[in-house]
């Protein structure tokens, strides 16, 4: 993105604008038109009526707690900015309605807009990094405290009465069959916090109707699609100032990953609806490979490449990165890695 020069007195003029109170009052409404679909969405994941207002305080430790996660990401990148005079609004939280066809998380995230250059290599790298960071943090406190402060057994039998312990699964055939996918960090912090022998742990079958655990896995994916080291991806501003012009065989290798990562479901949704066409038989063989892949990677590709782009743009300044940043650098790669999941959600139709 490109900014006509600025000098100190339209930056001053800039800041007051983003700052005057219409603007002010926007940021607020959405906040709150957001904290109420988020809750609504919490009512849902906990496996309540989302449509009867008397059961929005099912949804409330859901509702705080994903504000709570996108309001440290995005004000991570805010004060950033600020810190390095680049103009920045406060954070435009996106409400998504509930519905009763698909179960949301009650928002599509939270964005900062800056409308003054970034003036440096090492601003655009900490502007970039410090959202991601700020939310992985908040993400491993609800995980920490989700893990540390889980319900007893009853709170499962108030969704599924008939659920089996021994075999972890609800024997009802009705609801949707979701299954969140694994991360490294997510799994290390169940096995460091929650002892499967003197407390019932949710699988990842289940852990979606726990508010804290469910806010803290959203957070770790949110994380990991925010640093996909691609274009103007949090990850691409971090991948371009540590390596300058390297970032585009980088780039083009992360694209060609997630297509990869992603065909294999695309494919077989496609064939799932064919084939019984042709054949008159299910396609059920075809449910092992949306077992390890999920067609969002290749969605996500495709937005990368035509919208996003693959190559960052070019900055002017070449001074390189000092070694911290470097090494919080290469720590954001790590926090990428660990909170990556290769099929984050699995509908076992």
């Amino acid at each position: 993105m490109s900014y006509p020069e600025f000098s100190q007195e339209h930056l001053v003029a800039e800041q007051r604008r983003v700052n005057a109170l219409p603007r002010i009052l926007l940021h607020a409404a959405l906040f709150l038109v957001t904290f109420f679909t988020v809750t609504v969405a919490g009512v849902q994941w906990c496996g309540e009526n989302p449509f009867e207002l008397s059961n929005l305080h099912f949804g409330l430790a859901y509702g705080l707690s994903i504000l709570f996660f996108l309001s440290f990401h995005e004000f991570g990148h805010y004060f950033a900015a600020r810190y390095h005079g680049v103009v920045s609004t406060l954070p435009y939280y996106i409400p998504f309605p509930p519905n009763p066809f698909v179960i949301n998380f009650g928002t599509l995230g939270a964005v900062i807009r800056t409308r003054s250059p970034v003036p440096s290599r090492r601003a655009l790298f900490d502007i970039g990094v410090a959202g991601p960071l700020a939310g992985f943090v908040a993400s491993i406190l609800l995980l920490v405290y989700g893990f540390t402060h889980l319900p007893g057994p009853d709170y499962i039998l108030r969704i599924h009465p008939d659920y089996d312990f021994t075999l972890n699964a609800s024997r009802a055939a009705a609801g949707i069959p979701l299954e969140f996918g694994n991360t490294l960090l997510y799994s290390f912090l169940q096995h460091l916090l929650a002892d499967p022998t003197r407390q019932f742990v949710p699988p990842m079958s289940e852990m979606y109707h726990y508010p804290f655990l469910c806010v803290g896995w959203f957070g770790l994916f949110v994380t990991a699609m925010n640093l996909i080291p691609i274009g103007q991806f949090d990850g691409g501003h971090i991948l371009y100032t540590m390596f300058g012009r390297q970032h585009r065989v980088i780039s083009r290798v992360v694209f060609i990953t997630l297509i990869v990562l992603g065909l294999p479901a695309i494919l077989g949704g496609v064939l799932q609806m064919i084939l019984p066409a042709l054949t008159h038989e299910p396609a059920d063989f075809i449910v092992p490979l949306e077992r390890y892949s999920w067609g969002g990677w290749f969605i996500w590709g495709l937005i990368s490449f035509f919208l996003i782009k693959l190559d960052h743009p070019a900055i002017t300044d070449d001074e390189p990165l000092d070694p911290p940043r470097m090494i919080l650098g290469w720590l954001s790669i790590l926090v990428f890695l660990v909170c990556f999941s290769f099929v984050p959600f699995f509908l076992g139709f």
